[in-house]
């Protein structure tokens, strides 16, 4: 059954998610998360009931078309940052970024499939399942991080171009950003996220049509 593929590499995706995070801040000159632990690529100290086992759970019985879920955030102190504002935005960013590149790293491997198969039009292996899948849950967890609502990554990144009027505000829309999420996911406007997500999936296949 999907499932079977579809968990481990939505657990696998949102783990290398979190650790790039967590480099990113190391990077920046706050090792918060690595005094944690968290920078590591074993999921039991990233795991989140709901976000990690329940949500994704239940989105796959629903039979749901997208699957998303979270790992436990990774601990930041801004304050340990060289340059706070940059850095916070550049430590958002490593996140959705790292999913494309994992999209990228099972593209390579279906285009690695295809030819020791020697079959251009693809393969019915377990592997070339679980790169399909793997493209199409990191495209989905990029651009689902991306949405400039808090507390997701994109907020953060957009609070970086705002100018200080605009900053403000925005951070007096933070606490309520997780219920602004759910009424944004719950409503029609939902659909405008598809028009990524579909070019982006489309641009990865594209790559694996050129080589095979």
């Amino acid at each position: 059954m999907d499932y079977i593929y579809l968990f481990p590499i939505l657990i696998f995706s949102i783990v290398f998610h979190e650790c790039a995070h967590g480099l990113a801040a190391l990077r920046a000159g706050d090792p918060t998360a690595k005094y944690a632990g968290r920078i590591t690529l074993n999921p039991v100290p990233h795991i989140d009931l709901i976000g990690s086992v329940l949500v994704p759970i239940l989105l796959i019985i629903s039979g749901s078309s997208i699957l998303i879920g979270w790992a436990k955030p990774v601990p930041v102190n801004p304050y340990n940052f060289r340059n706070p504002g940059r850095d916070n935005m550049v430590v958002s960013a490593a996140g959705p970024l790292s999913n494309l590149v994992l999209a990228l790293g099972f593209t390579f491997l279906m285009i690695f499939l295809g030819i020791l198969s020697g079959h251009p039009l693809g393969s019915n292996s377990v592997l070339w399942m679980f790169s399909q899948y793997g493209i199409q849950i990191n495209v989905v967890l990029a651009v689902f991080n991306l949405i400039p609502v808090p507390p997701l990554d994109g907020s953060h990144i957009l609070r970086y171009y705002l100018p200080p009027q605009g900053q403000a505000f925005y951070d007096r829309l933070r606490p309520y950003g997780f219920i602004i999420l759910i009424l944004f996911l719950m409503s029609p406007l939902v659909r405008i996220i598809y028009i990524p997500m579909n070019l982006l999936m489309n641009f990865f296949y594209s790559i694996v049509r050129l080589f095979l």
